[in-house]
């Protein structure tokens, strides 16, 4: 079973930027897509970005243009670069995977708070 690193949280000022890193222990080529999701307090999880094994990808309305999700597949590894970061991008953002198996995993989350 694959587990899930994430790093880069963390507390910026509203405009500012972050990466997020997020490590598979395991996957390689059995990856079929990779990305995050996020959680507001009193929210649904929502999706946040997605990169694909022919390296598409999808993104939020929300985050679309601010951000850029990008792969590292040697180091099974998904980055999630986030810019003009506004208060309302606070939430837990959650590392996802999915296997060719649908098999899906989730990080444990890190907190990034903007502030305003």
């Amino acid at each position: 079973q694959a587990r899930l690193v994430e790093s880069g949280g963390g507390l910026v000022q509203a405009g500012g930027s972050l990466t997020l890193s997020c490590a598979a222990s395991e996957g390689g080529a059995n990856i079929n897509r990779m990305g995050w999701f996020r959680q507001a307090p009193g929210k649904q999880r929502e999706l946040v970005a997605l990169i694909f094994g022919g390296e598409s990808t999808n993104y939020s309305d929300s985050v679309k243009g601010r951000s850029t999700i990008s792969r590292n597949t040697a180091k099974n590894t998904v980055y999630l670069q986030m810019n003009s970061l506004k208060p309302e991008d606070t939430a837990v953002y959650y590392c996802y995977v999915r296997t060719t198996w649908a098999q899906e995993y989730w990080g444990q989350g890190t907190q990034v708070t903007v502030t305003s």
